[in-house]
């Protein structure tokens, strides 16, 4: 088992496939952990100290055809590039470079057409620049309009490509979404717009938090079911 500088390392199932596992070390984690790094399509094995390395490298290879199950069962990737077809807003969206000028544009259709003019090899940078903006206005608007519902304010709106979250939020009132939510259909984006709103009003789980996401979305339940079914496939989206 060889680990490189980089502290990761390639092992093979009894099948032939070639399994890469990132080493980590977390010192707050009180045990070895696996996860799954779904976007570089990796394991990650985190340790809590340097001297622990060696065991969670161990403890990766035992658990070697989990992992690749696993890994096998990940949607394929979908590039932003000329001639891909993402989803926006839930609907299916055809990206092409073909159009005139430097602003991009959407057209409505059955696909949708996203124009980004300019060379193919960048069409991605200038989609997710897009897709990032167009999911920070309508979150705005979202997050405007459940403040407004609730009495509450919300201090700032964000937009980043968090890993592991699709929203969250500050005790000072900052809110962070992830841009993917402009690839799901209108109704999930508002749930979890919604859901970060009622945290400004209580900073956990409680009954009265899912009572103030109700008094917003009464069908949250419908719409979080949505987002954990198919938030894989929006993470499968690369530039």
């Amino acid at each position: 088992m060889f680990i490189n500088k980089q502290n990761k390392m390639s092992l093979t199932t009894n099948s032939g496939q070639t399994v890469n596992v990132r080493l980590e070390v977390n010192p707050k984690a009180k045990r070895l952990i696996l996860r799954l790094d779904e976007r570089k399509r990796e394991a990650v094995a985190v340790a809590p100290s340097k001297r622990k390395l060696g065991e969670a490298a161990e403890f990766a290879r035992d658990r070697l055809e989990w992992i690749a199950n696993h890994l096998n069962a990940l949607p394929n990737h979908i590039g932003l590039c000329d001639g891909s077809e993402i989803m926006l807003r839930g609907l299916p969206c055809l990206i092409t470079t073909e159009g005139n000028g430097r602003i991009a544009k959407l057209e409505d259709g059955d696909p949708q057409i996203l124009r980004v003019p300019g060379l193919a090899e960048t069409a991605g940078q200038r989609v997710e620049r897009f897709l990032r903006k167009t999911a920070k206005s309508d979150l705005s608007d979202s997050v405007e309009r459940y403040c407004t519902h609730l009495g509450v304010d919300a201090r700032r709106v964000t937009v980043k490509d968090t890993k592991t979250r699709w929203g969250s939020c500050t005790s000072d009132g900052r809110l962070a979404f992830s841009w993917r939510l402009i690839m799901a259909p209108t109704d999930v984006l508002e749930y979890v717009a919604a859901h970060e709103c009622a945290h400004l009003l209580e900073m956990n789980h409680s009954p009265r938090f899912w009572a103030h996401v109700e008094r917003c979305r009464p069908d949250w339940k419908k719409e979080r079911a949505w987002l954990r079914r198919n938030g894989r496939e929006l993470h499968a989206v690369q530039a």
